[in-house]
């Protein structure tokens, strides 16, 4: 299966930029023979990195981060109000798989004026066959994400077989982790901000626990990103860019396939060799490497 890891800045805060940059993407990577396309954490319009680096972001009634916040929902992704149109529909003009990471709101009923984080993945008939809200916020992101729910904690399958993806902190929840290798996953995408040291860590453990092949997609965010209104804290030192990509993918045996790829905007593209479970009779957790007669656990599937 040909893919295309997208690791890129979005425009942030401003969903109707980052659709038609999302587009522009799409018609290149179709130009490659892309069938499988991934964006990664909160692409659609942003990850708030500015809670990890800018001052004051957690100080009651703080207006700079009033404004920030209310222009990042503003700017967030409504399903059902049709703001995944355009992407769905290029999408499948392509016939076209993708995985995309969201700021998501519901604009009425029950949740609404909340903001999930959120990673769909899209079939190549431009239909959503999977819908993932992030378990609990990492950190920082508690300041403007709601919690998730167990919906999404699925694979579905593609002609590579079957795909899943988890966002984050997510593969450091071994119960989450259980749940998905239970899913069966020869495919699993990993969404994070920046794929750092210890996140290639996560992500080499999962796929040897899950005997999976693994894609780590990390984005690219630069000082110029900070939103108006916000500063720098003189605590905090970085260099020009504040989120450094880091894309990677490893096997199902932790062997990197493709190398890390750092401080660049780019759209990496590899042809990604079928799973073969057939290899790995080792070990296996969701089966004879299980002890169900000792441990038990349970997954809560619905949603409100």
């Amino acid at each position: 299966m040909r893919i295309a890891i997208v690791q890129d800045s979005p425009v942030y805060n401003d969903l109707a930029g980052t659709t038609e940059k999302t587009l522009s993407i799409i018609d290149k990577a179709a130009q490659e023979k892309t069938e499988l396309i991934v964006f990664g954490e909160s692409w659609l319009s942003g990850y708030p990195f500015w809670l990890d680096v800018c001052a004051d972001v957690a100080v009651w009634d703080h207006p700079p981060v009033q404004s920030v916040w209310s222009n990042m929902y503003d700017n967030s992704v409504d399903i059902a109000a049709g703001d995944l149109n355009p992407i769905t529909e290029r999408l499948a003009s392509y016939q076209m798989m993708a995985v995309i990471g969201l700021n998501e709101i519901i604009s009425t009923g029950k949740g609404n004026r909340t903001i999930y984080n959120s990673v769909i993945i899209i079939d190549a008939s431009g239909k959503i066959v999977n819908h993932h809200r992030k378990l609990m916020p990492t950190y920082t992101e508690k300041l403007v994400y709601g919690l998730g729910d167990g919906h999404g904690l699925n694979s579905v399958e593609t002609k590579g077989g079957r795909l899943g993806a988890l966002i984050c902190w997510e593969h450091w929840m071994p119960m989450a982790r259980m749940a998905m290798h239970d899913a069966s996953e020869d495919i699993h995408i990993a969404l994070w901000p920046y794929v750092k040291e210890m996140h290639q860590i996560a992500c080499r453990q999962y796929a040897i626990e899950g005997r999976c092949n693994v894609i780590a997609v990390g984005q690219i965010a630069r000082k110029t990103d900070i939103p108006n209104g916000l500063e720098l804290s003189p605590n905090v030192e970085v260099g020009d860019f504040l989120l450094r990509g880091g894309s990677v993918i490893y096997d199902a045996t932790g062997s990197a396939l493709t190398e890390p790829v750092y401080d660049i905007e780019k759209t990496i593209y590899f042809d990604l060799p079928t799973n073969d479970k057939g290899k790995f009779i080792d070990l296996s957790v969701s089966g004879h490497y299980q002890r169900p007669d000792i441990f038990k656990y349970s997954v809560n599937k619905e949603r409100e």
